[in-house]
């Protein structure tokens, strides 16, 4: 994408207007790629900011995208990937570090391959970006309820006074993302409108989410909020190293997220779901036997585990969860630290989950994101039926979905893309 400092296309007055509904990345990206190239840009959010949840995203370090091989980078999009590699193919990782370099904010991979900006937070980000759009004459229209359309054709929303307002844009982009964090501004409150016109829509349903656990007292009581670290978590034949923690209902976290829909949908088909964790990962089987194996010599349980195995005082009141008796043989107690058994009983809220699953089937779609049934309407970012573990993924696809709706609109209204025109190299750069 080119440097901030790109104008926009000389068309004075803008021939055409576009409504984008939904202040998130991917409606944020899709009016910069329009706004680029002197289309007229009107972003519509019911909040009064834009990008809470980007915001909120970046409070812990803003992952933007992961430095991983593109082979094994789309495969995280499970079912979604064949619809997602051409769009991300067009935008990929090293492109949105790019664009955010182009923002003045610089990009770093950390260790675990994650990309984050240097500021580390979003914030300086997305003043950054406001610039430039503001620069590109977006307009936004805060505090504005989209509510469906009206028997014209005509977008109607509802503003802060409670005063109707109806728009015919020459083509609308719809961004309105999924129904985590609803008090940030999706809330789901979309999937009824399209419904309403004939558009299918995959149930939404909670991603990267926590899980509900029938804690003992003992873990409830002593361990909520302590992370369960340098483990191995296992499920249907997947494993992820990585950190957990402790909830006075259950249990979430990074190595837990990346298994959120496997675990969802075993416990949406079976009513409950087990997994394994190793809590010695580092070691195999034999070597933990034999230091399992080793005189007591008056020790308590606790205390022979905690010196013989490493095991800390979380990690054996996660064996006992399992087991209230541990087998005294030695190889017996040691396949028990390497696959102690944790029962799922249920799926943590929508509301609280870090994403959203279901959403606009692709079939619904053509292949610039505009529906079939809607022509002039594109569908962008959380909308659309995929999801993906954290770790980048969510952002990448969000910020190349948005900037592929874009271009299909810029396609279906004859337009001239901006980003090829003017500096020779394309958000969309060829592999």
């Amino acid at each position: 994408m080119p440097p901030a400092s790109a104008d926009r296309m000389s068309l004075s007055p803008p021939s055409f207007h576009v409504a984008v509904i939904g202040g998130g990345p991917a409606g944020l990206i899709a009016a910069e790629v329009l706004g680029r190239s002197g289309v007229a840009v009107t972003v519509y959010d019911r909040m009064p900011s834009v990008g809470r949840k980007f915001l909120m995203a970046g409070r812990g370090g803003l992952n933007l995208t992961h430095g991983e091989d593109f082979r094994r980078f789309v495969t995280r999009y499970a079912k979604a990937e064949s619809d997602l590699r051409p769009l991300i193919e067009a935008f990929r990782p090293e492109d949105l570090r790019a664009w955010s370099e182009g923002l003045g904010q610089e990009t770093f991979v950390g260790s675990s391959g994650r990309v984050f900006p240097k500021a580390f937070k979003a914030s300086p980000l997305l003043r950054a970006w406001l610039a430039r759009l503001d620069g590109l004459d977006v307009r936004f229209a805060l505090r504005h309820l989209w509510q469906g359309w009206d028997g014209k054709g005509r977008l109607v929303f509802t503003d802060s006074s409670g005063r109707t307002i109806t728009e015919k844009p020459d083509a609308t982009v719809l961004a309105l993302g999924g129904a985590s964090w609803p008090r940030l501004g999706s809330d789901g409150g979309w999937t009824a409108l399209l419904q309403e016109r004939g558009i299918a829509v995959t149930p939404l349903r909670p991603a990267n989410m926590g899980f509900t656990v029938a804690w003992s007292e003992v873990i409830r009581s002593r361990f909520e909020g302590e992370p369960l670290k340098r483990m191995a978590m296992t499920f249907e034949g997947e494993s992820v190293r990585g950190e957990a923690v402790v909830t006075a209902d259950g249990i979430e976290g990074g190595a837990i997220y990346a298994l959120s829909a496997r675990l969802r949908d075993a416990i949406q088909r079976d009513g409950s779901a087990t997994l394994h964790i190793d809590l010695r990962p580092d070691l195999s089987t034999e070597s933990l036997t034999i230091r399992l194996d080793a005189p007591r010599r008056g020790q308590s349980t606790s205390t022979f585990l905690r010196k013989a195995a490493g095991l800390s005082p979380l990690a054996i009141a996660f064996l006992r969860e399992g087991a209230p008796s541990l087998p005294l043989e030695a190889e017996a107690l040691a396949r028990l630290v390497k696959a102690a058994p944790l029962v799922l009983t249920g799926v943590k809220s929508i509301e609280r989950a870090i994403s959203t699953a279901g959403g606009v089937p692709f079939t619904e779609v053509d292949e610039h994101l505009m529906l079939r049934h809607l022509p002039g309407v594109f569908v962008a970012g959380e909308m659309l039926d995929w999801e993906a573990p954290t770790g980048g993924y969510l952002l990448q696809a969000t910020f190349a979905t948005g900037i592929a709706a874009a271009k299909g609109v810029l396609e279906r209204l004859k337009i001239p893309d901006a980003a090829l025109t003017e500096s020779g190299r394309s958000a969309t750069r060829q592999s």
